[in-house]
């Protein structure tokens, strides 16, 4: 895949998109339109199905809205409410630590900036550009295995680790497109880009694969 081909391939993306019936789509039907729910939820998810994250987070936003409510909830009550996504006891923890930073340190507003938002307990860059994408409604690229697998795959990139591929995205995707993409990618990547075993047969972005075109089994 060429860059130049990349506006048309992701409104041919958007397109298909309903179709896909992808788990990422029940996760982001459970978020609040706002910056908390938006890390609360990102965080809830590493390590962790969109499927079980999406039911818990649609029961632990019905009892948090403020990094005060986790403040105030006890260890036990934590850990019973985020229960089962991936590590859910070390991920308590990371709350109550990440309640207290938003609290002390930010007057209880999350921040709204890349380099204040890796300062807070338990986030990384992906996290912190899910909440400047889907929080705050700015142009940012989260990169998680999805994303990183299939833009390799597709021969548009030729990289080794998230953060270089989040890198490039950015020299090479028109700045319109970046809110979109994780979401575009992920759902692709859950239903029809798969890991083992792609769909290539029904895919609607054959044409322009590397990995169908010249028959990689890489990635």
């Amino acid at each position: 895949m060429k860059r130049e081909d990349l506006p048309g391939v992701l409104e041919i993306m958007k397109r298909e998109f309903p179709k896909w019936h992808a788990p990422i789509v029940k996760l982001i039907a459970q978020k609040r339109r706002d910056p908390l729910s938006a890390l609360l939820c990102a965080l809830l998810s590493t390590r962790t199905r969109d499927e079980t994250t999406a039911e818990v987070c649609k029961r632990f936003l019905q009892e948090v809205s403020s990094p005060e409510d986790i403040l105030e909830m006890s260890l036990e009550k934590l850990q019973e409410l985020i229960y089962p996504v991936g590590f859910y006891k070390n991920k308590a923890k990371h709350l109550k630590e990440l309640a207290r930073q938003l609290v002390e340190e930010f007057g209880g507003v999350v921040p709204d900036r890349l380099e204040e938002l890796l300062k807070l307990k338990g986030v990384g860059r992906k996290v912190a550009n899910i909440v400047l994408s889907e929080g705050f409604g700015k142009p940012a690229i989260a990169v998680d295995v999805h994303v990183h697998r299939v833009s390799n795959r597709w021969g548009l990139l030729k990289t080794k680790a998230p953060e270089e591929t989040e890198r490039a995205l950015m020299d090479i995707l028109p700045q319109e497109y970046w809110r979109d993409y994780n979401r575009l990618l992920v759902a692709f990547g859950q239903t029809i880009c798969k890991p083992l075993k792609p769909r290539c047969g029904e895919c609607p972005l054959k044409e322009w694969c590397d990995y169908y075109l010249l028959g990689r089994i890489t990635l």
